[in-house]
């Protein structure tokens, strides 16, 4: 060796004489699947939208509630329980039929119940609140 020999000159001659890596043990595998090792997932960053257009609610408060019910049934829920009665949509839930209501006739809804018809419509029945007659409410719709 040479006497002003520096630290990394060291270093590298050892590395070249000994080598870098040393043989590496596996690891032993206590199951028989093989499971594949999670790697980075990157989310999606598109250069353009899919659709051009994004797409309508298709069920808009005039879709929702197709017409009123006039049967005797539903005119003695309107006189004794304060209670309008729809036919609506099938894929309308009880809040967006609440909705519907509220928009459509300006009154506002104390309970919806609905129920599916053997002919595949829904009935829905449109309890008011205390403020609000089904009565008038029938009449300024025309039902009466």
């Amino acid at each position: 060796m040479a006497p002003k020999e520096g630290k990394k000159a060291v270093a590298a001659k050892k590395a070249v004489k000994v080598g870098t890596s040393a043989k590496g043990t596996r690891a032993t595998r206590t199951s028989v699947t093989f499971r594949r090792p999670k790697t980075l997932r990157l989310s999606r960053k598109p250069m353009f939208p899919r659709r051009s257009v994004p797409r309508q609610n298709k069920l808009d408060k005039f879709a929702i509630i197709k017409h009123p019910l006039t049967t005797e049934s539903a005119m003695k829920k309107i006189e004794d329980n304060n209670t309008l009665v729809f036919i609506v949509d099938v894929r309308a839930s009880k809040p967006t039929i609440r909705s519907a209501v509220k928009a459509l006739y300006e009154i506002d809804v104390m309970k919806v119940n609905t129920l599916v018809r053997p002919d595949g419509q829904k009935k829905a029945f449109v309890r008011l609140s205390a403020d609000y007659d089904a009565l008038d409410v029938a009449n300024r719709i025309g039902i009466i």
